[in-house]
């Protein structure tokens, strides 16, 4: 897969810098949720509804330099593996301004689980998604 399926430019706000004047180390893991939940919410207004949701199961996040503020931040969502049950998100976060000024990337891994906690088939929405044309 590897394909670009998302991205959203996102202002670093103020109260996320860290006493060094750095964007926090847990602020990276807010704006790759927002792109990701926004990426969803393009696709379909029920990716999480009462029967089924997804779920994180891991994340890795490797930090190449730190962005200051104010800055204009590039999340990129790459598709890296939708199997059965679960989806792998890669993800890069760039200066808007300039995408050769990489601050982190890394991947997110996805499983979509039911009420009971049972995990379930990915949406047929996502998973066309993610499909390399």
């Amino acid at each position: 897969m590897s394909a670009v399926v998302y991205t959203l430019a996102i202002e670093a706000r103020w109260r996320d810098m860290d006493a060094f004047n750095h964007v926090n180390n847990a602020s990276y893991l807010g704006y790759i949720e927002e792109a990701r939940v926004r990426w969803f919410k393009s696709l379909s207004a029920d990716w999480a509804n009462e029967t089924s949701a997804p779920v994180m199961a891991s994340v890795t996040v490797n930090y190449r330099r730190p962005a200051v503020w104010p800055e204009t931040l590039r999340i990129e969502l790459i598709a890296e593996r939708a199997g059965n049950k679960s989806l792998t998100l890669g993800h890069r976060i760039t200066a808007a301004g300039d995408r050769d000024v990489l601050y982190c990337d890394g991947h997110t891994i996805l499983v979509w689980i039911d009420r009971s906690g049972q995990s379930v088939l990915l949406p047929e929405n996502v998973r066309a998604a993610c499909a390399v044309g």
